[in-house]
């Protein structure tokens, strides 16, 4: 949406506030003013972004983030026009803090959702495409660690434990990959639950696996995901990543809806139980859900079978290797 903007008009001033973690991997995007809201300092973070705007005036504010924190900070943003989610897509009462209600589109995905607020704008072109920039530095590393092998990138982990896979699953995939002649990589953020998911999974392995769960920065492994042939992992932030550069991408869902929040141009590689799951739930069609519906069941995802992952390798590794012939 931001580049959307900044390719129709070129010169205009954005500034975008985002999350610490996220601005490690978007706050070097060219022609962007990042200031980082930092949630863990409470109410002091709302200060220091309130303080670097003050005396200032925007044009429009894109209020994005359907949630209360982002309401509230909201507050201290002079903006003529606030532009927020419509009553369908709008959450803990967005509604009370704009004044222009951008319509939701047809497409159910959140990509869509946020490209309407380029349209509502008047922007032309909302074709999604991203172009962020990867550090030569990063780029050669990732180039070294991998050695030029065909590689099945895998991020086994989720920063919410219910929307982990098993372990027995990731390494019956890890060594299916390895027997089809590709390497295996590992990587995920340094956090204990994901360190231990990835030891276990390396440990299972009846073949050599390359383990770099909290070895890496976002940019690092970002570097690491555009240079392998195929990524798997669960609804997490690596799918969209994956998006970002392009690389195939089998994600795993049970509690979200892939057409709302998968991996833009890997959909139809999504191995997902959610639509039975939420109908048996919820006792209605998915059609008549509401658009955020989630699956509460904690141990869903254990429901997904080694089977229809490896299947959807097989799959996908098969038409890779018949674009590359």
């Amino acid at each position: 949406m931001v580049q959307a903007i900044q390719r129709q008009w070129p010169t205009t001033r954005i500034t975008w506030i985002m999350g610490k973690v996220e601005a490690s991997l978007l706050g070097d995007l060219p022609g962007i003013e990042t200031l980082v809201f930092d949630k863990k300092q409470g109410w002091r973070a709302y200060r220091n972004i309130w303080q670097q705007l003050r005396g200032r005036q925007f044009d429009a504010l894109l209020h994005v983030q359907a949630a209360l924190r982002a309401s509230i900070l909201s507050l201290g943003i002079k903006a003529q026009y606030k532009l927020g989610f419509d009553r369908q897509r709008a959450n803990d009462a967005q509604w009370l803090f704009t004044n222009v209600k951008v319509p939701s589109p047809a497409a159910p995905h959140v990509v869509d959702g946020l490209m309407a607020f380029a349209a509502a704008l008047g922007v032309e072109d909302v074709t999604p495409r991203w172009d962020v920039p990867i550090a030569p530095a990063d780029v050669a590393w990732a180039e070294k660690v991998l050695g030029g092998k065909p590689t099945l990138l895998i991020v086994p982990g989720s920063s919410k434990p219910y929307k982990n896979w098993t372990a027995a699953g990731y390494t019956a995939v890890a060594d299916h990959a390895l027997q089809t002649g590709l390497q295996v990589v590992l990587c995920g953020s340094p956090t204990p639950m994901e360190q231990v998911l990835a030891a276990q999974v390396v440990q299972a392995c009846q073949g050599a696996v390359l383990n770099l769960a909290g070895k890496t920065s976002l940019k690092q492994m970002l570097a690491l995901i555009q240079q392998a042939q195929l990524l798997l992992a669960p609804d997490s932030g690596p799918v969209h990543m994956a998006t970002l550069v392009g690389t195939p991408v089998i994600a795993l869902y049970a509690h979200h809806n892939p057409a709302r929040v998968g991996p833009y141009f890997s959909q139809d590689n999504a191995v997902s139980i959610y639509q039975t799951l939420a109908e048996a739930e919820h006792a209605k069609p998915l059609d008549n859900l509401p658009w955020r519906t989630r699956v509460k069941d904690q141990a869903a995802m254990e429901l997904i079978s080694t089977g229809m992952v490896i299947q959807a390798f097989d799959r996908v590794w098969e038409r890779l290797q018949g674009q590359a012939a």
